[in-house]
């Protein structure tokens, strides 16, 4: 299931308090979506790893009641107040990964939504996540009883999604023209391989961390390395010195230049350049004079340049060069 299909599909499970498990790869952005679902609906978001608790941690701890003469089981801190008015979502990350023992503590807290004597909150949801079996990871196989207590969905990635995501979280233009050049470098994980970094959406967002921090430029490709592996590193510092040739976006925008590079890779950094650039400022002005530019574009670059505007919500059609760049692009776009 894509991003987008997936964050309305969770939505409407949280809206109706449906426990939901989350399947994908690692770096995926699992966790990153159910935080952001949690932040756009302005709900708490409490973040809990079963893995790194005890069997006691999650039932809480007894204590003796003198005036009743029995025990009483302690909330643990982590957990909402059941009293609470609040809506949030209590996330059960990687929760295959705890040993059988702590999840079979949470059988009762997920279906029931008690443990103990302790009632979860009547407007907090339960999302859990975990990566698969198969992903060589540390995991448990999940006992039946409890994963039938879950809906479960699969996280599969999309680059197209990806892309658009970069677009809106500002990631480093030369990450998305090089992953749009070569979108098999997005994802790099193999289970069976030895290395222990590989390309992922996560480790590249730490490359996008790396490229705006301080470090010095003859250590880049060596810690770039370590984020996504080796070869990804080298196809992308080697990308980064072919787009030194990028003709000026600005004077492209404003109709002063009609400068198109011969190289593709160029071609896929300029493109990206100005999707950035209209999402600025995307006057009526500056859309018709990248349609106009965009004729003299090899026609496979112009499409994906159109459509990528479009997919950042820019309005294309209302320019008056809308019909002759249709025209011109007739025969790929249908």
């Amino acid at each position: 299931m894509k991003a987008s299909s997936l964050k309305k599909s969770l939505i409407a499970m949280i809206d109706s308090k449906i426990p939901v498990f989350v399947w994908g790869s690692p770096g995926v952005g699992k966790s990153s979506l159910i935080r952001q679902i949690a932040s756009d609906k302005s709900m708490e978001f409490i973040d809990l790893r079963l893995s790194l608790l005890d069997p006691t941690d999650l039932r809480g701890i007894p204590f003796f009641d003198a005036a009743n003469k029995s025990a009483v089981w302690a909330k643990p801190e982590f957990l909402p107040d059941s009293n609470t008015q609040a809506s949030g979502i209590l996330f059960l990350d990687e929760i295959n990964s705890a040993p059988p023992t702590i999840q079979a503590a949470a059988y009762q807290l997920i279906l029931d939504r008690k443990i103990g004597e302790y009632t979860f909150p009547i407007n907090y949801a339960i999302v859990a996540a975990g990566n698969y079996e198969s992903d060589r990871g540390v995991t448990y196989r999940m006992p039946t009883p409890l994963a039938n207590r879950f809906v479960h969905l699969n996280f599969d990635l999309d680059f197209t999604e990806w892309k658009s995501w970069a677009y809106e979280s500002k990631i480093d233009r030369r990450i998305i023209s090089f992953l749009s050049y070569k979108p098999q470098n997005l994802f790099t994980f193999d289970a069976k391989a030895k290395e222990k970094s590989f390309a992922t959406p996560r480790s590249w967002s730490f490359v996008n961390d790396i490229l705006n921090s301080n470090l010095q430029i003859d250590l880049l490709k060596d810690v770039i390395s370590g984020a996504v592996g080796k070869e990804s590193a080298d196809e992308f510092m080697n990308f980064c010195k072919v787009i030194d040739k990028l003709p000026n976006i600005e004077e492209i925008i404003n109709a002063k230049s009609n400068e198109v590079p011969s190289n593709n890779s160029v071609l896929y950094a300029l493109c990206t350049g100005i999707v950035y650039s209209l999402k600025q400022n995307s006057s009526v002005e500056n859309v018709t004079n990248i349609l106009n530019y965009s004729l003299a574009l090899p026609n496979e670059f112009s499409v994906m340049l159109i459509r990528d505007l479009q997919k950042e919500g820019i309005d294309v059609e209302s320019s008056t060069s809308w019909k002759s760049w249709v025209n011109a692009n007739k025969f790929l776009i249908g």
